[in-house]
């Protein structure tokens, strides 16, 4: 069964709007964890606006699910993240003033980047994930930097999904398969939901895990946070 880690971002979003710490983050990652959810997902962006680096630390401490620091490996991501010890760190090249992440790497050139960083990490123990695009040349080149999986970036899928599924996973399927056949994991999210989550899980030869925030959060205002994460599981068994 493909593993779900819940990214908790929006509740962040949510806390901070109104100051205080309500809702109390790290009880709803405990929460994700006792309904059911597999890992726990936080992307830090400098300016803080959502998950504040000192939310990081607390929640290490609490959770006791996969906990997967995501971000762009410049020093203060880097620093928190050797200060924690995640299972995973998954790199993403956004800009810092993206609203959420939109491409994957080009592990072409960023190829000596990516190889110091990630052996740094894993010198520590934690599991590198780095996100890619379904590109065949940026799989071959995210073995090469030696990371141990690679995250697809999913957002064209979703987009794409409700016109002609079969073409939309296309890409992601080739990806996949050279991703394994290169000993690569993979993981996947962005925009990952309800509607198109379990024809991609069916499709993706070899999914480990996927990572699911702002769709799972908008569907839990329906229908309760632990309905919600166990009508994600059944899409992924």
């Amino acid at each position: 069964m493909t593993r779900l880690s819940v990214n908790i971002n929006k509740i962040a979003t949510i806390r901070n709007a109104r100051g205080g710490n309500n809702p109390d983050l790290v009880k709803v990652a405990l929460d994700c964890e006792r309904f059911g959810a597999q890992g726990i997902t936080v992307h830090p962006r400098p300016d803080e606006r959502h998950i504040r680096y000192e939310d990081v630390i607390l929640l290490k401490d609490q959770i006791s699910t996969e906990f997967n620091i995501e971000g762009n490996p410049q020093d203060r991501y880097l620093d928190l993240v050797l200060k924690t010890i995640p299972a995973q760190a998954t790199l993403v090249p956004d800009a810092e003033n993206a609203i959420t992440s939109n491409a994957g790497w080009d592990t072409i050139g960023h190829k000596d980047f990516l190889k110091e960083v990630i052996s740094e990490l894993k010198s520590k123990g934690i599991r590198t994930s780095i996100f890619v695009d379904p590109d065949e040349k940026m799989v071959e080149g995210a073995a090469e930097v030696g990371t141990d999986r690679i995250e697809l970036y999913t957002e064209p899928y979703a987009a794409n999904y409700p016109k002609d599924k079969v073409a939309a996973i296309k890409s992601y399927k080739e990806a996949a398969i050279l991703a394994q056949k290169l000993g690569l994991e993979i993981n996947a999210g962005h925009d990952l939901s309800l509607e198109n989550l379990k024809y991609f899980n069916q499709e993706i030869p070899g999914l480990d895990e996927v990572s699911i925030g702002h769709a799972l959060i908008c569907d839990a205002l329906y229908f309760g946070l632990e309905n919600t994460i166990q009508l994600y599981l059944r899409e992924l068994q």
